[in-house]
């Protein structure tokens, strides 16, 4: 890469420059969107910020928690029912709630813990898996 040339005060930045972005919204498709829906909401504790709606059915969902979003659109099988999803993706949130707390939720829900509360990676975390097979990983950083 080569520098632009700098201007006086200014910080030496790379060009063409790095991307900068302000938030990131991943999206997963889902078999069961009233599932996933409920998985997300009732077992992990996100809120439903935006629904979308086709013929009186639900098509899609935009899910918050704190500053987050995370969106979930209904599957329409075209590329088969029996598809993989979730396989080798996982979601990193992290927190500064009770984790124990957050898997007992979760678990209380009838959700999966794949890796229970513990010391993994330099965090206290769990790793959950919700109904597609999608893993998200809760952390708090250790103060």
């Amino acid at each position: 890469m080569t520098a632009k040339p700098k201007s006086e005060g200014q910080s030496k930045r790379q060009y063409p420059e790095s991307l900068r972005l302000r938030s990131i919204s991943p999206s997963f498709t889902v078999n069961d969107i009233e599932r996933s829906v409920a998985w997300y909401r009732d077992g992990l504790g996100f809120f439903v910020s935006e629904r979308w709606e086709e013929g009186g059915r639900l098509q899609g969902v935009m899910l918050k928690a704190g500053t987050c979003h995370l969106g979930l659109s209904q599957d329409d099988f075209s590329k088969g029912r029996d598809r993989p999803k979730g396989v080798g993706f996982r979601i990193w949130g992290e927190t500064t709630q009770d984790i124990d707390a957050l898997a007992e939720r979760l678990r209380a829900f009838g959700g999966t813990i794949v890796e229970e509360p513990g010391d993994h990676w330099d965090t206290y975390s769990f790793t959950a898996q919700d109904p597609d097979g999608f893993r998200i990983t809760i952390t708090a950083t250790r103060t």
